[in-house]
């Protein structure tokens, strides 16, 4: 059976009212075509939805547990409406994104309080483990990720941020701005485990140099490593904004600064593209403000794909 919303709207609006003429009034309609209507949908339905008290129309209690399936039917309707409205014209109302832990608590979470009135709605997940191509599938507008997304995803680079040692405030190290990875691979070391990227980066670092860790332990979660650091059990090694009072060292490694990329990725073939581009351009300046011009990607290598 299929519904006509016109009759389900004066429904609602007479059992709202409690009168046909005012709901009649309020639709904008004379209260004989009003009352022809509402018989209508109860021949349709094959339900007495109201019983009349005097000049009152009473719900029957088939047509109050009828009201409750219409309003919903109303609001479905009316949900599919503004999102039809919101792909012909290319808008965005709901953003769904996804990003690491340590990304979505230090970029995107301080990036989300900048948004404007006007701005689509966030609604944010920690990363897919499949990564960019997973998250997207599984129903990400936007996914922001440490390794270059892979094709067929249009994408942006947003930040190269680097992979910081803390060591605490009375650190024979608390003086400097930056430490060579020799002289870090003779520290005892917080790191984290060898899944997360920072520890990735600072293995393949190591290999590149040939050295190795003299002492180290490993965590899964990175404030708890610079929490460990600043208890005075070592040098935490991660990407994470300073906590507990802690300063952060920049690791030269041989191949410069050990640092960590961050990607924008989204379906090219979104009915928002236009917008994703815009907003991973907004959150690549965001980064650029908040961490130093230094943090900036390099600008996009002769032939790179489109979308970079």
């Amino acid at each position: 059976m299929s519904m006509d919303l016109r009759l389900l709207r004066y429904l609602v609006a007479t059992a709202d009212a409690g009168s046909a003429t005012r709901a009649a009034a309020q639709l904008h309609v004379t209260q004989p075509v009003l009352s022809r209507q509402l018989r209508q949908l109860e021949q349709q339905l094959g339900l007495r939805l109201f019983e009349r008290e005097g000049r009152r129309l009473r719900l029957t209690s088939a047509g109050e547990e009828f009201l409750v399936e219409a309003r919903a039917l109303l609001d479905q309707a009316e949900q599919a409406a503004r999102a039809a409205e919101s792909l012909a014209s290319g808008r965005l109302t709901t953003l769904h994104l996804a990003a690491p832990t340590t990304t979505l608590t230090d970029v995107v979470a301080p990036f989300l309080a900048t948004l404007d009135d006007d701005d689509p709605m966030p609604m944010v997940r920690g990363l897919d483990p499949g990564g960019s191509l997973a998250a997207i599938r599984a129903g990400a507008d936007l996914a922001v990720v440490t390794r270059p997304p892979t094709r067929p995803l249009a994408a942006r680079p947003l930040a190269s941020l680097p992979v910081w040692a803390y060591v605490r405030a009375d650190d024979p190290w608390a003086g400097r701005s930056a430490v060579p990875l020799a002289d870090l691979a003779r520290r005892r070391l917080v790191l984290l485990t060898p899944d997360f990227r920072p520890r990735a980066l600072l293995d393949a670092a190591m290999d590149t140099a040939e050295l190795s860790y003299s002492d180290h332990v490993a965590v899964t979660n990175a404030q708890v490593a610079q929490a460990i650091a600043a208890a005075g059990r070592g040098v935490a090694v991660v990407s994470d904004d300073p906590r507990f009072g802690l300063v952060p060292l920049r690791i030269e490694g041989p191949d410069g600064v050990v640092r960590i990329n961050l990607y924008a990725a989204w379906d090219a073939r979104h009915h928002a593209a236009a917008t994703l581009a815009e907003l991973a351009d907004r959150l690549a300046a965001f980064c650029v403000d908040r961490y130093g011009p230094d943090v900036a990607p390099a600008p996009r290598r002769a032939g790179a794909r489109s979308g970079w």
